[in-house]
């Protein structure tokens, strides 16, 4: 985790101090468990509880215990058992270390989704009224980077907007994947330890027992995790880049919020450049190449090994708080994002007409003009104009083999704006609902 990239609450639940407080209520809640069902004694059970709800676990001496141990959960439990006394024999009866730390991460990827969850949703809002705002703001649509037919930014702004329900809708089914907990013992076979703990403690820890866990809960969860965490941060990339883009000085119909007082160039004062989408871009890049090393931790040795423990000890901090912080900073380049509809309609003239191509080709084939015939008939008016040459509506005006087909009047309606956005309505609706 990089500071300049991180976040305070998603920083925190992988602090040290945080993940040692989930091992402690794991352990206590699997003792309270064993306590009920008459294994360990209710007074130690207890005890736990009482010399262990606040106390505050020395990270420091966790650590200088382990540099003998050289195990960190065997370091916890002596430290555990400096804070609770004698009583503290009757805790981990049963246990093995993954049924804490594989549980730990999950409660940790579980909270971590639901900070990310809460950023789609900010950005949503944000996605939301500026689309309304611009609904109908004209500007011209790219295929291939050149310019085709006119749309409106209100409509780009609810393409991102459903892509990013989307992503939502995948967060929470991420989140249910790794929501599981596995109290199985060595092997996952519940020889050493009755089933019924590990149900009181995914009950009490949020989570679902896992049906089978071997000795570790199965990595394909984590996988599927990581790669919707890596859609996620494409999408986006995706916005980033189209606003990169809108921002070149040729195009400049939006552009990132410059701030009283910002620098552009260290050597050129006059410069303004989209460094937070730049930046973006780069994010998405790491929190995606996140994915495969959780892909690969999928392939463990028969019931357990840990190579992908050290994988998890990086990629569960880093991808979930670079994520977190770049949906906090997309969200914020949205809502103060600098729209300029006079250049995006100056963009949209810029061709002289060229962007009603297609309904001029439509019109002549309802005219009785064969699709051929008709292909030809513009294309040959259109070429000139894609040179500076003149201007479109006029050559096409002056060529009789056009207007042997249709009437100047209706060749000039072919260049109404207004056709292409006739169905804006329609789109909303979908992506919004009925909402005004």
């Amino acid at each position: 985790m990089i500071p300049r990239y991180s976040r305070p609450e998603m920083t925190a639940i992988w602090s040290p101090e945080t993940r040692f407080r989930i091992w402690f209520e794991i352990e206590a809640h699997a003792t309270t468990a064993l306590a009920e069902l008459g294994v360990v004694p209710k007074e130690a059970a207890a005890k736990v509880w009482e010399k262990g709800r606040d106390a505050v676990f020395d990270v420091a001496r966790i650590d200088e215990i382990e540099r003998v141990t050289k195990h960190d959960v065997i370091a916890f439990l002596t430290h555990l058992a400096e804070i609770v006394g004698p009583e503290a024999r009757f805790v981990h009866q049963g246990m093995t270390s993954s049924d804490v730390l594989d549980t730990c991460l999950n409660v940790q990827l579980v909270r971590a989704a639901d900070l990310l969850i809460a950023d789609i949703d900010g950005l949503l809002a944000a996605l939301k009224r500026r689309a309304f705002e611009h609904k109908l703001t004209p500007t011209i649509g790219r295929s291939h980077g050149i310019h085709a037919e006119p749309v409106t930014f209100g409509l780009k702004l609810a393409q991102a907007y459903a892509e990013f329900e989307r992503a939502r809708a995948r967060l929470i089914a991420a989140r249910a994947e790794v929501a599981t907990c596995a109290i199985s013992g060595a092997v996952g076979t519940f020889a050493n330890i009755d089933p019924r703990v590990e149900e009181y403690v995914a009950e009490k820890m949020g989570l679902t027992p896992e049906p089978v866990s071997t000795q570790v809960i199965p990595r394909d969860r984590h996988a599927m995790f990581f790669a919707v965490l890596g859609v996620v941060a494409s999408s986006i990339e995706r916005l980033a880049i189209e606003v990169r883009h809108l921002q070149r000085t040729e195009v400049l119909e939006a552009e990132e919020y410059f701030s009283e007082g910002q620098k552009g160039s260290s050597a050129m004062p006059h410069k303004r450049n989209p460094v937070l989408t730049e930046n973006l871009t780069g994010l998405a890049r790491m929190v995606r190449s996140y994915a495969l090393p959780a892909m690969e931790n999928v392939a463990l040795w028969h019931e357990r090994d840990i190579s992908h423990s050290s994988v998890e000890r990086m990629i569960g901090p880093d991808a979930t708080v670079t994520l977190d912080f770049a949906l906090a900073r997309l969200t914020g380049v949205v809502d103060k994002l600098l729209v300029y509809p006079e250049q995006m309609q100056r963009n949209l003239d810029r061709l002289g007409g060229l962007v009603h191509s297609q309904r001029v080709l439509l019109a002549l084939t309802q005219a009785g003009v064969s699709r051929e015939d008709a292909y030809r008939l513009v294309q040959r008016n259109a070429m000139p104009v894609w040179r500076g040459e003149g201007d479109f509506l006029t050559l096409l005006q002056a060529d009789r083999e056009v207007t042997a087909a249709l009437k100047p009047e209706a060749i000039a309606e072919c260049f109404d704006l207004g056709y292409h956005l006739k169905h804006v309505d329609t789109i909303f609706r979908r992506v919004f609902g009925s909402e005004k």
